[in-house]
């Protein structure tokens, strides 16, 4: 190992990280609360502010990928449909099945210039929270509480209020509502078995509810939906601590880009249409798995420098205040000072380790996980737009959870 990748695997590196984030985001946040008086003033200024002031927190989590990790992504795709990415609204259609699948999704966004204006279905609750809560507040993301019959109205008007959105944008979807697992799997494919669907080999069920009401609301404005499939080579398993230590990976995207126009308006219809492109994905996955490439032309979309010229701004602007207070601190020679200092700094480290170790797949949701529930789950499965939509990705549970941190430090 270089002297390189031994800094990056070290622990006080990854500290380091957090504190930037966490502090660039609350400036962030205290920004946005100003914005919000150019909304009775100019809506689309506000809007356009808050893209490029989200984009600046975003692009932090990004910047780990990209710059720090330096992980490969290769995109197999339609050279045609290449042309129009960025270019066009989107509906953005990702597997759940990696740690990091989701941070992959914003790679995707920034390669094409859509990162800060890229919108997700999240539940109410995260709303509330610093940092990532707060700038989604800001944004305009759709909240909904899991409750469909709540929900419908809320969610439908979050849609349409995104039809006169200034900037460019894609909304991202994991329509299988939960990260991947053998468990959960079983668990789906008894409900595709008791409904009567086909069933999955490499995919959770669908939930469809979520992806019909989207098509439907969005319609006319989004040109096409992405369906996105993504894999790591030579069965890497990539994990958020393997990013923050430096690790690089392999990332094969496949992305087939399919005219809105293709989707049925009908929500029974879009159902069952949403059903057969799971087939499709699975044959695909299948495909990739036995020869190791996706069909199509591989691109190598090129790296653009501004996150980790965003990253380094603020590293320069934090980290010059923060050793001054250390020096002073320890120069200080108090005793008091000292043991404050120590534990504050035990206290950091205790939060960052478990916030990265609860982002591990094998510690997120249990469900799936109990026989009992499972049973109960198999009778009453609900296609219901939270879980469709929901974003419940590790790297977005490392924002949520460096947000808490906050309180501690």
């Amino acid at each position: 190992m270089d002297i390189t990748g031994f800094l990056k695997s070290q622990f006080i590196c990854h500290l380091l990280i957090c504190y930037i984030f966490i502090v660039s985001g609350l400036i962030i946040n205290f920004i946005q609360l100003f914005t919000l008086i150019l909304w009775p003033i100019n809506k689309q200024l506000f809007r356009r502010i808050n893209c490029r002031l989200a984009y600046s927190i975003s692009s932090q989590m990004v910047m780990l990928l990209e710059w720090w990790s330096g992980t490969d992504c290769t995109l197999y795709t339609d050279p045609e449909s290449f042309h129009k990415y960025g270019k066009e609204n989107a509906i953005v259609i990702l597997n759940h099945n990696f740690e990091i699948d989701f941070l992959c999704g914003w790679n995707f966004c920034e390669r094409f210039g859509v990162l800060g204006s890229a919108k997700v279905l999240a539940k109410k609750e995260l709303s509330y929270v610093p940092v990532i809560g707060w700038m989604w507040y800001f944004l305009e993301i759709v909240f909904c509480k899991r409750k469909w019959e709540e929900d419908r109205k809320t969610v439908m008007q979050g849609l349409f209020n995104l039809r006169d959105y200034p900037e460019n944008f894609w909304f991202l979807i994991h329509c299988e509502g939960t990260r991947f697992t053998e468990q959960k799997h079983q668990i789906s494919m008894q409900v595709a078995e008791a409904k009567g669907l086909p069933k999955l080999k490499y995919h959770l069920l669908p939930r469809t509810k979520g992806f019909a009401v989207t098509v439907q609301c969005l319609r006319n404005v989004v040109s096409a939906v992405y369906d996105s499939t993504l894999n790591f080579r030579n069965n890497e398993n990539p994990t958020l601590l393997g990013v923050l230590s430096g690790k690089k990976y392999h990332a094969d995207l496949y992305v087939r880009r399919i005219p809105l126009e293709e989707i049925p308006e009908d929500e029974q219809e879009c159902s069952s249409w949403l059903h057969k492109l799971y087939q499709e994905k699975d044959a695909i996955q299948e495909e990739y798995y036995r020869t190791g490439i996706y069909p199509q032309t591989p691109i190598v979309p090129p790296r653009r420098p501004w996150t980790l010229l965003n990253w380094l701004f603020w590293a320069l602007l934090l980290l010059y205040p923060l050793f001054k207070l250390l020096i002073n601190m320890v120069s200080s020679g108090s005793s008091l000072t000292l043991a404050s200092f120590a534990f504050v700094f035990i206290v950091a480290s205790v939060g960052v380790r478990w916030m990265i170790g609860v982002t591990e797949i094998n510690k997120g949701s249990t469900y799936g996980n109990n026989d009992n529930k499972q049973k109960h789950k198999v009778l009453t499965w609900n296609f219901t737009v939270g879980e469709t939509c929901t974003c419940s990705s590790p790297l977005f549970t490392l924002g949520l959870r460096a947000s808490i941190l906050v309180g501690f430090i």
